[in-house]
């Protein structure tokens, strides 16, 4: 569409022309729906509105050099919603239901896919609920499935740019045994308190610390944390962090790159010993960390030089963009082609 200033989008919610939707009745999943409206009628008993039973997935497509459109290791999306389903009780969407609705969604809105070169790429959000009305605590009989689609630029208006993260102590993100490990919209809420004060104190996220003992790096914000020490790329182990598939696809370009890769328990004071850090995930895929403040104790933790990002994570960040763009060999079979 010529109107969009495809190099301009911010990372936020823009109409497309048609959404996606699958209901799961009697324990079965119906015929895919298509519909051009932006709204569904709900009922006012439904267990995602009351007892918290959502999940979602964030997704990308991206127009490659060659003109073709490139979804990115989409069974790693379908499979942690399946584990989010298992973890909140709800229907899990099969792998077929959950490619053919991403893919109907896709191509529904063709012309909405931003353009080579452009920065900007084809946001995609599954989401799935309780919809089956339930007065008692206890598990929907009915659920819905939906994907839309939205064109987005960078997550961060920096862009591909060093960002200051806020480490607090004050809030926690998820409990030790809670639901911190599955994406369900109960996480974010309960770090939006964190995130609204790290944004009005300046900082671009929020680097929480495990909720237990206090000591250990949990998630940045809603993404993965890691550092780079000695030609090594450690990100934390917890069983509260959401396996970011980011993450797990960085962690072995890092290998293939020359780094040795470690996923263990981080502490605290260990962030003085990085020479890099960042954030990771589907909206940012990297973002340069060039320092972390302590809010208990205003202790500044600084990486690189603070005005570019460092040679590890450049290398982290081109490698994996240029996979999904089409730019560099998909030797590990992560992207797919949605024929358009």
């Amino acid at each position: 569409m010529s109107e969009i200033k495809w190099g301009e989008l911010p990372f936020g919610y823009l109409k497309t022309d048609y959404n996606v939707r699958c209901y799961n009745k009697n324990g079965l999943w119906g015929e895919l729906e298509i519909s051009d409206s932006e709204y569904f009628p709900i009922h006012i008993a439904a267990t995602g509105l009351h007892y918290g039973q959502e999940s979602f997935e964030g997704m990308k497509a991206f127009c490659g050099v060659d003109g073709k459109v490139r979804v990115f290791r989409w069974e790693e999306n379908c499979a942690r919603m399946a584990r989010s389903a298992q973890g909140i009780m709800m229907a899990e969407v099969t792998p077929d239901v959950f490619k053919k609705a991403v893919w109907t969604a896709i191509q529904m809105n063709k012309k909405f896919i931003p353009p080579y070169g452009t920065g900007a790429s084809l946001y995609i959000r599954p989401l799935l609920f309780g919809s089956g009305a339930e007065v008692g605590v206890k598990p929907a009989a009915e659920y819905m499935f939906l994907v839309f689609v939205s064109p987005v630029g960078p997550y961060f208006k920096e862009g591909f740019k060093p960002v200051s993260f806020l480490l607090t102590e004050e809030f926690d993100r998820a409990a030790p045994l809670g639901t911190g490990h599955i994406k369900v919209g109960g996480n974010y809420a309960a770090g939006l308190r964190a995130m609204k004060k790290a944004h009005e104190s300046g900082f671009a996220n929020v680097l929480f610390l495990d909720a237990k003992e206090k000591k250990f790096i949990d998630e940045a914000g809603p993404a993965n944390f890691f550092g780079i020490k000695d030609n090594t790329y450690v990100t934390p182990a917890s069983p509260t962090i959401l396996p970011s598939i980011t993450n797990k696809s960085l962690c072995v370009i890092a290998e293939d790159l020359g780094l040795k890769v470690e996923r263990r328990p981080i502490k605290k004071d260990e962030l003085a010993n990085f020479d890099e850090a960042g954030a990771c995930g589907t909206a940012a895929i990297i973002s340069p960390i060039k320092r972390i403040v302590d809010d208990k104790t205003g202790k500044e933790f600084l990486f690189g030089n603070g005005t570019e990002a460092g040679e590890w994570s450049t290398k982290l960040y081109k490698t994996l963009l240029g996979i999904q763009y089409g730019e560099i060999e998909d030797k590990y079979g992560w992207t797919e082609v949605v024929e358009i």
